[in-house]
């Protein structure tokens, strides 16, 4: 069972810039317990603290890679290189992927939850999912990065959604391509 309702689109602790977190303590694990399960029963790839209402600059993620999940402690993206488009969601804009251009490749730095130095080379899906959550933690939204065609589109849907209160169940999503057409539905 979820710790945490997912903050979505319109609730202001997302346009809010983390703080850094000073000491990694009991209640900074406890958090980070709670997130992973709130992302999995949300069934998101990774979610930022500022996307369960907490402005500090940590987030969790899995892969899906046998590593299982993992935390990133106050980040930074120190390279970024190449470019790679790919259908991106976000559990706060919910229902809603886009395609997007992003640098393929990025090396991030940041600490993990047993106060040691983290530094990784990224490619492709892990590298885009670091620079979506650090952007998170820097108060901006994938909708910050869309075209003007997406964003229109993007922000009709959200207006219906909005006054039919339809928000999308799990499953019903909506893809929105570079030129603002819906592709998938």
């Amino acid at each position: 069972m979820a710790a945490f309702a997912i903050r979505t689109y319109g609730d202001p602790v997302l346009r809010q810039r983390a703080s850094d977190v000073a000491d990694i303590d009991a209640s900074v694990r406890r958090l980070v317990d709670d997130m992973i399960d709130t992302m999995y029963d949300a069934a998101g790839l990774a979610v930022a603290a500022p996307q369960v209402g907490v402005e500090k600059r940590l987030f969790v993620y899995d892969l899906n890679d046998d590593q299982g999940p993992r935390a990133m402690i106050n980040p930074v993206i120190e390279e970024l290189d190449g470019e790679w488009t790919y259908d991106e969601g976000c559990l706060s804009v919910p229902g809603l992927y886009f395609t997007i251009r992003r640098p393929k490749d990025a090396l991030v730095r940041g600490v993990d939850l047993d106060g040691n130095e983290l530094r990784i080379e990224a490619t492709t899906l892990e590298a885009r999912m670091f620079q979506h959550e650090i952007e998170h933690l820097d108060g901006h939204l994938v909708l910050e990065r869309l075209t003007p065609a997406q964003r229109k589109t993007a922000m009709r849907v959200l207006r219906e959604r909005q006054v039919t209160d339809d928000r999308p169940r799990r499953g019903q999503s909506v893809v929105i391509n570079e030129d603002g057409e819906i592709v998938d539905d």
